[in-house]
Order: C-alpha cells, then structure tokens, then sequence
C-alpha cells in the first residue's frame, strides 16, 4: 500500500469515528431534548424551584374597648441539616446567644447524627434575622407565625392555646379556630446552582383569620384575677372562679379562674389550671338553690314573701334528720326570713308544698340539667336527677342545693333572670367577628316580673344586718344575693364530707333595678368554709371596683 494510500485510509478512519461521534451527540440530544425533556425538566424545576407556604396572621382577639388579648407575629422555625455545619463549635457559640440557649445545648443539637434537626420553633422574627445574617451553610429558616398573649395571664383559660400547626387547642382558640386561622399562601423560590434565592415569585395569596372582639373588660377581668388570687393566699383553696356578667343582656364582663396560667408559657402550670372552671366545674350549689325553690312557690301561689312557718330546730325527712347551720330553738320566720337566714328547715318546708314533680319542672325551667348555651367550649350540664330517681329522703336534701350539680354559669345565668325581671337568657362572651356583631342570644320568660321583684327583695335581707353575709357592704349600693356552703362527696367513701366544701355567692347590685352580677365559687377552702365569709366579701371587692367603673349610679 502506498503511502498515499494509507494516509486517506487514515482519514476515512477519522472521518467514520467523527461521523459515529456526531451521530450519537444526536441521539444523546434527541434522548435529552425530546423523549426525557419532561422528567429532566421536573428535576430543574425541583433543584431551582421551591414552592413555600406563607403562614397567614391568625386573627386577634380583644377586649370590648379593643385591648388586644391575643395576637399573632411572622416568626420562623429553626432547623440545621448536621453533616452539612462546618465548624460546629463555631457555630454553637454564634446561635446560643441568639436563640436563648446554652451552648452545650445547641452543640448537641447540631452534632446529632440526623438529616434534620429543630433548633428553635416559632422564633420571634428579630431572633431569626440575626440568625439569617450569619449565613451559616446547613441552617434552614421557614417562615410561620407564633401566638402571643400580651397581658400574659389575663383570661388565659378563656383565650386557650394554639399548638406548634397553628390549630387552636383549647378555649376560643379552640372553637373559634375555623374563623381565626385564616388561608394559607403559597409562593414560589427560584434559586441558582448553589442554592441562592435570585427571585420570588407569588402565587396564591395568604388571608388573615377574621379578628375576634370579646364583651370582657380587661380592667374588671384584672381586678377578678387579682381578688381570686387573694382568695388563693389566704384560704388555699384548690381551685376558684369568679363571674361578672351583665344580667340584662347576659354579656360575660370578666371570667377569671384561679390558680392563674401565663398563656405565654403554659407548661409552667399544671394541667388543671388549664381547665375553665366556670363552665367545667360541677359541684352541688347549696344554699344558692334555694331561691329555685322559693321561686317555685311563689310563682304558684303557695307562699308569699310574708307566708310564716313555725319551724322547729330540725325537721325528718324519711330517714334523714336536717338540721340548719347553726343551732336555734324551735321558731317562726316569714318565706323572706327563710331565705335571709339561709333556713334548711324553712326551704325543706316550703319544697314540700311543691312536691316533687313540681319542684323538678322548676329546676329544669331555670336552666339546670343542660348547657346555657354559652359561646365557650366544654360546658358541663350538671347533673340533675328526674322524679323517679329520687329517693324517700330527696325533697329533704334537693330543695337546699344537695344531691345535685350545677356549674357556675348556670348559677349566673339563673340569678341573671332573677335580676332581669325573669328572662333566662343565654350568656355570651363573643361581641363580633370579623367586624361583624354577633346577634345577642334571645331569651325566654321563666318567672313573671312581680315574682322576680320579690325575690330580689327578699335577697337584700341576706346582706343586711342578721343575714349570712351582712358584713358586705358598698357604700351608696343596695345589695342582694345568696350565700352557698356545700359539702362535697368523699369519693374514698361515696359520703358526705365533713373537711371539704364549696363556698360560693352570687347577687347583684343595685338590688332594685340590677346592672351587674357577680358569682364567686371557692372549692375546698382551708381555715373557714362558709360562703358568707370566704366568697362573699370576693364579691364586694369585685363589685365595689365595678360598679363605679361602669358609672353605674348608686342605688
């Protein structure tokens, strides 16, 4: 072969080899840009293209005058990816400042052998941006917002809690969550090679939860809180509550419960002072229900307010012997005396001209044995027993507040239709949503306005001079209301206790012409039992700030 010959041989062979190369760039860009364009195209998307959800604000919840009591602020949950952080006693001591932690703590944090790692839940957006200037790699910050409660304890068991997904856990948080939470938003990241944003790009908008207004006034609300924690330093009671109301239209002017729980820290209490006690509690009533049963009479004509009974020191009922609180000789005192005096005897008397079928349709008729209605979550209904459950000795024990349960919203809501003239209206806490005002609840006749008038009457005689809470007074105000002392139900023995109680009142003021209620109820006090001396002298302090903080006019 010659050599001419063998140099074009060479070129065909390179030019076969380039030819073969250039077919196959071919098919590789035909594989690429044609058969595999979509999936490759997806994975593009997935390393440059990052779609984010934007936390919409949850509403606010405020006071009557527009005192904030819940809001909600942008934040950002902190996590580190550990095998990508450099350095990382470096950069423990850079976020243990920030973050509000020790270093040793965040060092184990970022040391863990984990893809991913939590260093901080809903951090305060200030906290996050310092954190984000340090531009530490393997540190992801994602947006969210934290709840906050900016009178801390204020109401903390009426507000509730909302966890870590922005879902409201308890109280209105809790049943107002749909109208609270708002809609989230979405947007779109696009990020270089590297992993740097360059653009955003917004797609569906967020929607901020509907703002909430409360008919509560911070100011009585503070002044509630502080007289139940009072009641907590000197009778060491388990637990108290304490209602304020408006019982013309039944709006909830404060609801506090004691012991108090700092809502920004909730943790730092036990569980059961989560618990709203003024609609969770059940417990026997006591001498506030005897107004159920003198109303009862009246309303059917049994009795009037100056009906008298010679009562004897105890009176037998099948089994039973009851006896009144204090011992007396054998005398004779009017329905209104009865009621003053807080009488077993006399109420026991005046239910047995009722009966027991209608002294039943009375308890029921103002409310007792189901739920007011009110606008809170996890309202008890009490517990009250139907005629055929009663037992020879019942109307010796029902008709002075024993052998059923009530809750404190029912005993205000009760009361509320004593003062308002006999309207038993639903109690609501909620004024509006979402700037909308929400329809105060209708109400229904349960006793005419001449028996209300007399009872409230009657009521005075309780405050005044030989009545069971006569050293409460207001100056300026006539008062009226009812004491309570209940024994509780050993649960070790299925009997009566003799060491624990609940000491409850509830009245109003002025007595003529009701503006404002208040019932106050302390379970299991220490040192004094009495509803006369433990609760009702809460319940002038509580009204005595009130009441000329309304301006509403002595009477």
């Amino acid at each position: 072969m010659t050599g001419v010959a063998l140099v074009q041989r060479r070129i065909g062979l390179l030019f076969g080899a380039f030819f073969l190369l250039l077919v196959l760039a071919m098919l590789r860009t035909a594989d690429l840009g044609f058969l595999r364009s979509s999936s490759l195209s997806a994975a593009a998307n997935e390393q440059h293209l990052t779609q984010e959800t934007v936390p919409a604000l949850r509403g606010t919840i405020t006071d009557a005058d527009g005192t904030y009591l819940a809001v909600s602020e942008p934040a950002d949950d902190v996590a580190v990816t550990p095998y990508l952080i450099k350095q990382p006693l470096t950069v423990a001591q850079q976020l243990a400042p920030i973050l509000g932690q020790s270093t040793d703590t965040v060092l184990a944090k970022i040391t863990r052998h984990s893809g991913f790692v939590y260093l901080a839940r809903e951090l305060p957006q200030a906290q996050a941006n310092a954190i984000a200037d340090l531009n530490i790699p393997g540190t992801t910050l994602t947006p969210t917002t934290r709840r906050v409660y900016p009178r801390d304890d204020l109401a903390a068991q009426v507000l509730g809690l909302v966890g870590l997904d922005g879902q409201g856990l308890a109280g209105l948080e809790y049943s107002l969550n749909g109208e609270l939470r708002g809609r989230s938003g979405e947007r779109t990241i696009v990020s270089d090679a590297i992993g740097q944003p360059i653009s955003i790009k917004q797609g569906r908008a967020e929607v901020s939860g509907a703002n909430v207004s409360l008919t509560l006034d911070s100011a009585i609300q503070q002044r509630t809180e502080d007289v139940l924690a009072a009641v907590g330093r000197v009778y060491d009671p388990l637990d108290a509550t304490a209602i304020v109301m408006n019982p013309n239209s039944g709006s909830i002017l404060a609801l506090a419960n004691w012991p108090p729980v700092n809502a920004n820290n909730p943790n730092s209490a036990p569980a059961s002072a989560l618990e709203d006690r003024a609609v969770e509690f059940n417990y026997e009533p006591g001498s506030t229900f005897k107004v159920v049963t003198v109303a009862g009479a009246l309303s059917q004509g049994l009795v009037t307010p100056n009906t008298n009974f010679y009562l004897p020191p105890s009176i037998q009922v099948a089994d039973r012997t009851i006896h009144d609180a204090e011992d007396r000789g054998p005398e004779t005192l009017s329905v209104g005396q009865i009621l003053a005096q807080s009488s077993n005897v006399g109420a026991i008397t005046i239910g047995e001209k009722l009966g027991p079928d209608d002294f039943n349709t009375w308890v029921r008729r103002f409310g007792f044995g189901a739920p007011t209605g009110v606008d809170l979550p996890g309202e008890e209904q009490g517990i009250v027993l139907e005629p055929s459950q009663y037992s020879g000795s019942s109307m010796g024990n029902l008709p002075i507040g024993q052998g059923e349960s009530v809750t404190p919203i029912q005993i205000a809501t009760a009361y509320a239709a004593i003062a308002n003239g006999g309207i038993l209206r639903p109690p609501h806490i909620v004024s509006s949503i979402g700037g909308k005002a929400v329809p105060e609840p209708l109400g229904h006749r349960i006793i005419s306005p001449l028996v209300a008038s007399q009872i409230r009457q009657m009521l005075r005689g309780v405050l005044a001079p030989g009545g069971t809470a006569s050293e409460v007074k207001i100056p300026g105000y006539e008062l009226a209301g009812k004491t309570g002392t209940a024994n509780k139900v050993d649960p070790a023995t299925g009997q009566y206790s003799t060491t624990a109680y609940v000491a409850s009142f509830v009245g109003f003021a002025p007595a003529s012409h009701p503006k404002l209620e208040t019932v106050v109820i302390v379970d299991q006090p220490q040192s004094d039992i009495y509803g006369g001396t433990v609760a009702a002298p809460a319940f002038g302090q509580i009204m005595g700030f009130a009441l000329p903080y309304l301006k509403i006019p002595p009477g």
